[in-house]
Formats: structure tokens, sequence, C-alpha cells
């Protein structure tokens, strides 16, 4: 299967970790595609509040996946430090999909097999689909569902605390009036939520090599991902 693909980056973790960011200039550094699972999960929720389907409605979940259209866009020139784009169907929804309800929608569609299921084949075309040497994909179940046999395996986490404290931060920087505790509170029902559902549970890979970004910075955690990926891309003459 190896050679039939690229080279696969397989990023896992829970929310506030720092993946989003951390991803999206490892994929920069090594010239890789990204894909964001995680936003596919929250495109879904927000397309499910808009049909008036409930998150645990299995047979209309169902008849709304197909009719579905997630990809992800470059940002123009002059956002080009903003990252990629979410589309549904037409509709830059990059923005719509980041508050805290989507978030909890995203854990609660996640959770349902139907909707697992549904979105797998599109999440591993989507890495293969403008993918030239590798792709990175950043998520839940990575390394342990979508591609269990990734070239390279992470997860990154950090303190409950600090995962807070970032995430509530970048809704300040945003607008939004949420508390510290508000965040904390919805954080840990998230945690919980993707750690206990039956189908595919938020876990590291038994390979993924664990990385703590509580006491990282930024580059710090950046070099350490790119560094074990750029040796195995040296082994494999990727």
């Amino acid at each position: 299967m190896r050679a039939q693909r690229p080279f696969i980056v397989a990023v896992d973790g829970p929310a506030g970790a720092g993946k989003s960011t951390a991803c999206r200039r490892l994929a920069a550094r090594l010239g890789f595609a990204l894909v964001d699972t995680g936003a596919i999960y929250r495109a879904v929720a927000l397309a499910a509040d808009r049909s008036g389907v409930a998150y645990d409605d299995d047979g209309r979940l169902a008849g709304l996946l197909p009719t579905l259209r997630i990809r992800f866009e470059p940002p123009p020139p002059e956002r080009a430090g903003e990252g990629q784009r979410v589309l549904l169907g037409d509709e830059d929804v990059s923005a719509l999909i980041r508050t805290p309800p989507l978030s909890l929608g995203a854990s609660a569609v996640s959770a349902r097999p139907v909707v697992r299921s549904g979105l797998l084949e599109l999440q591993r075309r989507l890495a293969c689909a403008e993918a030239n040497r590798g792709a990175v994909l950043e998520g839940r179940d990575i390394g342990t569902v979508v591609f269990p046999d990734a070239d390279a395996k992470f997860f990154l986490t950090a303190s409950p605390e600090v995962r807070a404290g970032r995430r509530h931060r970048e809704l300040q920087a945003k607008g939004d009036p949420s508390t510290l505790e508000a965040v904390l509170a919805d954080q840990a029902r998230r945690d919980r939520d993707d750690s206990c559902r039956e189908v595919a549970p938020l876990r590291p890979a038994a390979d993924a090599v664990v990385v703590d970004s509580s006491k990282l910075t930024l580059e710090e955690v950046v070099d350490r991902l790119a560094s074990e990926v750029e040796a195995r891309l040296g082994r494999s003459g990727g």
C-alpha cells in the first residue's frame, strides 16, 4: 500500500493540544498536503444543524452525508498566514465551524458509526488527491483507524489547563465572551465524549510518538515532529 499513496503523517490528540497550528506549519515545512479531519466533522455538524437533523439520528445523517461537498482550498494570498479554507459546497465555512457549539457538535456526530464509516473514504481520498510528496492528517483516530499504516504517527497532547487556556485566548481574539471556566468545562465534556465513544475512541496508536506540548513552544513542537518525519523519509527513500 505504501507504494500506492504518498507518505502519510498522522497527528492525533485532544482539543487544544495545538494540532492545527503545528500541523499547518509542519505541512508547509515539509511541502506536504494538509487534511484537517476535525474540520470535516465540524462541517457535518453544521450541515446537520442547518438541515434540522439531530446529531444522533443515524438514518437522516446517513442520508445527509452523500449530499455534502466538503473540500479544502488554500487561503487567498493576502491571508496566507490563516491556513486553508474549509468549503461546504461553495461556501467558506472556516470561521463558522470554529465555535464552541460546533466543537461539541463535531464530537457528537463523530461518535456515530454511520458518520465515521461514511467519511472514512473521503478522508483517505483527500489525503491523496493533492499530495505529491506526502500528506499531514490531523484528527482523533488517524493513526488508529483512518491510516493505521501511516508512515509516521504522533499523539500531541498537553495538560487540560494549558489546552483550555489556549482555546480561551483564541476565542477572546475572535470576540467570543466565553469564560475560561466555561471553556474548561466544554473541553472536559468533549474529552470525555471523544475518549469514551464506542467507535474509534481518542487514544494514542500503539506505535505513536507521544509529544506533550505543555512546556514547549510551537516551534519546538514543529521541530520535534519534523525531525522524526525527515528521519523516516530518509529511511524510506522519500
